[in-house]
């Protein structure tokens, strides 16, 4: 009796949650998705029934990553709160089928609506777009078979209304731009493929019917992002024609990414031409033909710029500043710099300079200076090698942008100059970089506990007093300056990298340590280390960065042997925050210890593992799945047959589909000719954000789409 007592008494004085005030329950429950405060927790009690269709929960609703979500819980819920709805976000809904799109028809009070990635017929989009009156953003995909004459009047009057569009295209069209002809902000997302499934070559040329001319004039925010193909170069040239005419004057985003070589045309100058003479800019981006050689920097002008990318460009050092940061002035108000693969960017002139050359401090330190509030910057896939000058290090330099929550380096750019002298350039004996001969190295160990681990790294390293100074970075990318990945797009797989950069060498276990530092981060990836002995600094991670929700890990260590599992597997059992993660390492073993170590990832959402002659075991892959009931994507590209691929693909999606609406499987060989075939099968969603690497800081202006 005196237990019981005790215990009512410890009931009686603690905090009952229905007796917080409403501001306080309203600002937990939005934290909660909306399928469930809508479907579940309204239906605990009175106050929350009330609480939940408050008008802050309901105004915006987010589907795009509820991986649980199905068609009858869309439908109950526009049912439920339909008309409450301004904000409707079904972005990668792959998994949802096209009816369910006739139930948003129920939300007439839309404002903004994306539907980027979900499955949308003519006929269905101007069913829905018709009963939108109060529409003014909208994101669509344009698939094959789309057909703008079926397009009802209600409908184009409503586009017509549209302010904002974002439309992935996936077969040469127009879309619906041309219906919009009140644009303000116009994001255009080129996916077409050169050929069709069945290797027939695909034209840029638009369909009959489909030459109507888009209304730009305006038009505030133009963006093209496009897919490696020359489809995709004519078709958006077809878009720009207008442009040339006449450039719009309110225009201050001018933004095209543009892979490899997209060369620049009569049209496309004279465009730019207009551009320098009546509009100024507050964002820029243009492919590398188009400023390589060109003295067009030298003549646009700049409002209040808050984006730059001159990724892939030959821009020097001297150009960046005189024509660009114009001495400093009016820079203040630059938040994201992408200069990705811009080998001179930091040197005063390009003519007579190696990429591998030592950088010029001045300019570096102009730009941090004139830069200073800078929260994004890419300076990966160059060689920016530090001079031996005290107080000039690229780290020390970098250390002084107090904003950053983004950050891209080179592996080279991170070495202490001292140390790189002192160490050998390769040590073969320990870290073969070839798929050759493999070299025993014995038992690897590590540090631990972070007491050992501290007492490992060098007190005076730069780079360690990079990290300790940006302790708000949300966002580290470390990769190899000649990193590839064995996964390009459209191509078949690289079978052979380029050798790392020499003062690569001298980076190390104890300088991933110092990324332990950042508390708040996020998402982290680490390609091309190849001295990489044991991968200690990689518990350190997992034990203080608790926040991290993705990891990118590619070509660590020594190429012939996975050196750093054993650090690895200790390290996935302390990321309990971890969703995405991504493999790429040759000869990578995923079997029973490892899956095992994996499932202590109670939150992973998405697996991809990457390995040329890699090897699997199928039943600890099953076990997984069956552990870990978040995971919705696993994707494996091994060594392993064509027949074990298969089997264990089919018994995954056969087991756990039902379960799991969202589960997207893809499980295939490396190295098999068809492997462009399946992967043009993946969901835009997956294939852009994990599946293919590449180097996503600074990649897009910033808030580009809500």
């Amino acid at each position: 009796q005196d237990v019981v007592s005790e215990e009512s008494e410890e009931e009686s004085n603690g905090v009952n949650l229905m007796e917080f005030s409403d501001e306080i329950l309203l600002h937990i429950l939005s934290y909660v998705p909306c399928t469930d405060l809508v479907l579940n927790v309204r239906k605990t009690c009175r106050k929350l029934a009330t609480l939940c269709l408050d008008k802050s929960l309901t105004h915006t609703v987010l589907l795009q990553k509820d991986y649980k979500v199905d068609k009858d819980k869309v439908k109950q819920l526009m049912r439920d709160i339909g008309k409450e709805i301004y904000q409707l976000n079904m972005a990668g809904c792959y998994w949802l089928p096209s009816s369910t799109i006739d139930h948003v028809t129920r939300c007439k009070n839309l404002v903004k609506l994306n539907l980027s990635g979900c499955h949308v017929t003519s006929l269905r989009l101007s069913k829905m777009l018709s009963t939108l009156q109060h529409l003014r953003s909208l994101a669509i995909d344009v698939n094959p078979g789309f057909d703008a004459s079926q397009l009802s009047s209600e409908c184009k009057a409503t586009l017509s209304r549209v302010l904002e569009l974002k439309q992935t295209l996936y077969t040469p069209s127009y879309g619906v731009v041309p219906c919009c002809t009140s644009l303000e902000k116009l994001l255009l997302y080129f996916e077409i493929l050169d050929r069709s499934r069945e290797g027939f070559m695909l034209s840029g040329q638009l369909m009959v019917g489909e030459s109507n001319v888009p209304h730009y004039q305006n038009l505030r925010i133009f963006y093209a992002r496009l897919a490696p193909g020359y489809v995709n170069q004519e078709v958006v040239r077809l878009y720009l024609a207008v442009l040339s005419d006449r450039t719009p004057e309110n225009l201050h985003a001018f933004l095209i990414s543009a892979p490899g070589s997209f060369a620049e045309t009569g049209a496309t100058k004279n465009l730019l031409d207009s551009m320098a003479r009546n509009v100024r800019l507050d964002a820029l981006q243009l492919p590398k033909a188009w400023i390589n050689g060109s003295g067009l920097l030298q003549h646009l002008k700049f409002n209040n710029p808050f984006y730059f990318s001159f990724s892939r460009c030959t821009l020097s050092g001297g150009h960046l500043i005189q024509r660009v940061i114009n001495g400093g002035k009016d820079l203040k108000s630059l938040t994201s710099l992408n200069l990705s693969g811009c080998v001179h960017c930091l040197a005063p002139e390009s003519l007579f300079r190696k990429a591998e050359d030592d950088i010029d401090s001045s300019i570096l330190e102009s730009l941090v200076v004139s830069c200073c509030n800078l929260r994004h910057l890419n300076l990966s896939a160059a060689h920016h090698h530090s001079s031996e000058s005290i107080g000039n290090h690229l780290c020390q330099l970098l250390s002084r942008l107090k904003h950053l929550l983004s950050l891209a380096l080179p592996v080279c750019s991170i070495t202490d100059v001292a140390a790189s002298v002192e160490k050998p350039p390769t040590t073969p004996n320990l870290v073969p970089q070839t798929f050759g001969r493999k070299v025993r190295i014995g038992i690897q160990t590590y540090p631990r506990n972070l007491g050992d681990q501290a007492n490992q790294k060098v007190e005076s390293s730069v780079f360690w007093a990079l990290m300790e100074s940006l302790r708000f970075l949300e966002t580290l990318e470390i990769i190899g300056s000649s990193f590839s990945s064995a996964m390009p797009r459209n191509e078949p797989a690289i079978r052979n990298s380029l050798p790392p950069c020499v003062r690569a060498q001298s980076v190390g276990d104890s300088e991933v340590a110092a990324i332990s530092q950042l508390t708040y981060l996020q998402s982290l990836t680490l390609a091309q280390l190849p001295s990489i002995l044991t991968g200690s600094g990689l518990v350190s991670i997992g034990l203080q960065c608790q926040h991290l929700r993705t990891l990118s890990l590619a070509n660590l260590g020594m190429m012939g042997k996975v050196v750093y599992m054993s650090a690895l597997m200790d390290m996935l059992k302390h990321c309990k925050c971890l969703r995405d993660l991504r493999l790429e390492q040759p000869y990578f073993c995923a079997g029973a210890q490892f899956f095992q170590a994996l499932s202590h990832c109670s939150s992973l959402q998405r697996l991809c593992i990457v390995s040329r002659s890699g090897t699997l075991q199928s039943d600890a892959v099953m076990s997984f799945m069956a552990n870990c009931l978040e995971v919705i994507m696993c994707h494996m590209f091994m060594g392993e047959s064509l027949t074990v691929c298969r089997n264990l693909q089919q018994s995954i999606v056969r087991s756990f589909q039902a379960e799991r609406p969202a589960l997207n499987v893809v499980i295939f060989p490396l190295l098999h000719e068809d492997l462009t075939e399946v992967i043009r099968d993946v969901p835009m969603r997956h294939l852009d954000e994990i599946t293919l690497f590449k180097s996503r800081v600074a990649e897009e202006p910033p808030n580009l789409w809500w």
